[in-house]
């Protein structure tokens, strides 16, 4: 029986791992993420579009670890900062800030603005690539609105701040179920579900 393809989620955050592989469990693949291989150095994320870091990051770790890499990249943009944080979501507070300093500078930035100009959107962008060459490109989006006080305690990042009007939600709120089907990256992986099952059939002769 042929070993089924290994492919390295490639990131350093629990959260987006453990989000990702529950979408795309099932699949005839071995996942695996960056805490199953020695410590390595990251790439450098220049780039100033998600898509762009996205493609960065998976074709250098496609190389350095010599197996296929799924990376992803996606933010907040809130339309009142301009797109703000965007791709410097992570960092928004600094090289080296937690998930509260970033909600902290968040909340700050939005002072005084009225709750029907809080509107804004978390993207996502997922990368495959193998050895260098990008083999698939996956993109995801929910719209939201931006409140002061935290809810919920299921998500990371962003998420006790970033509410669906529509189901009253905020996403740290919201069963990990509901999350992974209506959020920008479970929308992402979906697709790039897809795209693997295609591409791994494909080699296969399935």
């Amino acid at each position: 029986m042929t070993e089924p393809r290994t492919i390295v989620i490639a990131t350093s955050n629990t959260g987006k791992a453990r989000e990702m592989r529950a979408v795309l469990e099932g699949l005839p693949v071995r996942w695996t993420t960056l805490a199953d291989y020695p410590p390595c150095p990251k790439p450098v994320e220049n780039a100033d579009t998600f898509e762009g870091n996205a493609r960065l990051k998976a074709t250098y770790y496609s190389r350095l670890l010599q197996c296929w890499a799924l990376a992803d990249d996606s933010g907040l943009e809130v339309d009142a900062l301009h797109g703000a944080p965007g791709v410097h979501s992570a960092r928004y507070a600094g090289a080296h800030a937690d998930d509260a300093a970033n909600n902290g500078r968040l909340v700050r930035e939005l002072h005084g603005v009225a709750p029907g100009a809080r509107t804004a959107r978390f993207r996502c962008v997922l990368a495959l690539a193998d050895c260098g060459d990008v083999l698939a490109v996956a993109v995801g989006s929910v719209e939201g609105t931006i409140i002061d006080e935290p809810l919920g305690s299921n998500g990371f990042g962003y998420d006790p701040h970033f509410l669906v009007p529509h189901l009253g939600l905020t996403a740290a709120q919201m069963p990990p179920e509901l999350k992974n089907r209506i959020s920008h990256r479970g929308q992402a992986l979906e697709v790039m579900r897809r795209e693997i099952a295609g591409i791994v059939a494909t080699q296969t002769g399935d």
